[in-house]
């Protein structure tokens, strides 16, 4: 079952209409809801999903290893 995300902005006192749309937009890239929409858009079998993130562990690794 999907997880339920609520992404909420509520304005500050007398804030303008871009700064709430700016803190949105933070907001839903901190928790990374875009991401994962276009993850999703198209099927991936597993075995592909366990090499993407293979290839991903590796890639960290050795960036830490420099």
């Amino acid at each position: 079952m999907a997880k339920s995300i609520q992404v909420e902005v509520v304005a500050r006192g007398n804030e303008d209409a871009e700064k709430l749309i700016r803190r949105f937009i933070k907001k839903v890239k901190k928790e990374e809801i875009i991401d994962e929409v276009r993850e999703r858009r198209y099927y991936k079998k597993p075995s592909v999903r366990r090499r993407e993130r293979k290839a991903k562990r590796l890639y960290i690794i050795r960036n830490l290893q420099k």
